[in-house]
């Protein structure tokens, strides 16, 4: 289902992370520490592709191979909403 948002936002995010992988963290931390790697948010490879497939459905494309190999929030976000932005 597509609800016409092109870009996932910081407190999305934080909101996927806890739904898709029990991990919780304040959009503002999230934001304040965008460079972090995600382990030290304590989130996994498994509970990213999770957020992946959740996003997928959201908006109803397929997002990139490597957007479950992201390191960092910052580098998630950039690559999602670059993606979700083109449609491609």
């Amino acid at each position: 289902m597509t609800t016409g948002v092109t870009q996932v936002t910081v407190a999305e995010l934080a909101a996927l992370m806890k739904q898709a992988a029990g991990v919780s963290v304040e959009p503002q931390d999230l934001e304040a520490r965008a460079e972090t790697p995600f382990s030290e948010f304590g989130l996994d490879s498994l509970g990213l592709l999770g957020i992946v497939g959740e996003l997928e459905n959201r908006h109803g494309q397929a997002l990139p191979t490597d957007a479950e190999r992201c390191k960092s929030p910052r580098a998630f976000l950039d690559l999602v909403n670059g993606s979700l932005t083109t449609g491609a």
